[in-house]
């Protein structure tokens, strides 16, 4: 495969938060060369493919820190995950696809079916390893949850703390890459496990190397994951100005998914389901949105690591709607320099990843070509020109 230069392209240089226009990057063997301003380039070499990227900026392969990759999302959601086994993977086959062409490159898989006592995206994960043209996956099996939490048997579940601990442990017997927890319960008021509780969790996933993040919409289960050292918490809906204090200080990360909230009010009018068109739903999801838009910003505030997550499959957006999220966090407040880091570097330092959502010379070519300047217009992610993997 010959070289193939990218001629005239923008760069975001992160640190300082500003674009660098007219710059050229050469690409061989997957990996970057070199990367210089247009005006002084090397001799390419003969051979090498010239691509005019002029108007573009070269976005790093960008991570969606909060996916479902075997569920279609919608507003019947929920219901997909009942499906077989057969629809889910043909589904997370169609997601690869939408995630490439949306210039999506790692994907973070927190939850998944269960189907012949595995879940369903671990059996993905392991069909796409070492297939350049799939997305880069870390995936959790399946929910954690208290019984009586979630519907039918869309999760593992635990009557106790002694049946969170065995069921997280049988998550990485089965492959799984981190443990994700539920701990949003029954009653809206009370966390359904102990800081107790999940602390024996968490140090026992650690103890194997791996990590554990839980699923908060509510302020109880958030206290409690982020007292227990949980390394995440998903969605952060609820958080106060202390807790946000506190995930800063103990390294607890949050991932946004604030488009999702954006996503149930057009359902007010592409539906006739009451939770979205209901007068009473409708003041409810606003309610709800306003709080989580001051709980990124208290997060942002404190220093806290903010990852961009979509919740696609396992909520209502799909698989190519990450620049909603990075869209989002801007209209909630955080500086469109912050916001693209939430979907690039920051999913990446979640992860553990060094090559992940950044781009430099001799690193991994996995960049996407937005049309226009996200620092100034984070709805130029939207248009993707180009990949290159």
């Amino acid at each position: 495969m010959p070289p193939t230069l990218y001629r005239g392209c923008a760069l975001v240089d992160q640190d300082a938060g500003v674009l660098l226009p007219e710059m050229s990057i050469l690409v061989e063997d997957h990996r970057i060369r070199w990367i210089r301003p247009s005006a002084d380039e090397p001799e390419p070499g003969s051979g090498t493919d010239i691509v005019d990227a002029g108007g573009t900026t070269a976005v790093p392969g960008m991570v969606d820190a909060h996916a479902h990759l075997t569920l279609p999302g919608g507003s019947h959601w929920i219901d997909r995950g009942f499906d077989p086994a057969e629809r889910l993977v043909d589904v997370a086959e169609d997601n690869a696809r939408l995630l490439r062409q949306a210039g999506v490159r790692w994907a973070r898989d927190v939850g998944a079916p269960v189907r012949d006592g595995r879940a369903v995206s671990l059996t993905v994960r392991d069909r796409w390893r070492g297939r350049r043209e799939y997305p880069y996956v870390r995936a959790a099996g399946c929910w954690l949850s208290r019984a009586g939490t979630l519907p039918g048997d869309l999760s593992v579940e635990a009557a106790d703390g002694d049946g969170l601990l065995a069921a997280a442990l049988g998550q990485l017997d089965d492959g799984a890459d981190l443990v994700k927890l539920y701990l949003d319960g029954p009653d809206r008021e009370v966390a359904p496990f102990t800081a107790g509780e999940v602390r024996r969790v968490v140090e026992a996933v650690h103890a194997r190397g791996a990590t554990v993040t839980a699923h908060s919409g509510l302020l109880p289960g958030a206290r409690v994951g982020v007292e227990a050292g949980v390394d995440c918490i998903e969605h952060g809906f609820q958080l106060d100005a202390d807790l946000a204090t506190d995930m800063a200080a103990g390294g607890v990360a949050l991932v946004s998914t604030l488009a999702v909230l954006e996503s149930w009010r057009t359902f007010g009018a592409t539906t006739r389901i009451p939770r979205f068109v209901s007068e009473d739903g409708r003041r409810a999801i606003a309610a709800r949105r306003e709080r989580a838009h001051e709980s990124v910003r208290l997060a942002h505030a404190a220093g806290v690591l903010i990852a961009a997550g979509t919740d696609f499959g396992g909520g209502s957006l799909r698989a190519n709607h990450l620049a909603w999220e990075v869209q989002t966090l801007v209209g909630a407040g955080l500086p469109p320099a912050d916001a693209l880091a939430a979907a690039t570097v920051n999913g990446g330092r979640l992860l553990g990843e060094p090559d992940a959502g950044v781009l430099r010379a001799d690193g991994p070519a996995d960049f996407a070509l937005v049309h226009g300047d996200p620092l100034s217009d984070p709805t130029a992610l939207w248009r993707v020109w180009r990949t290159t993997w």
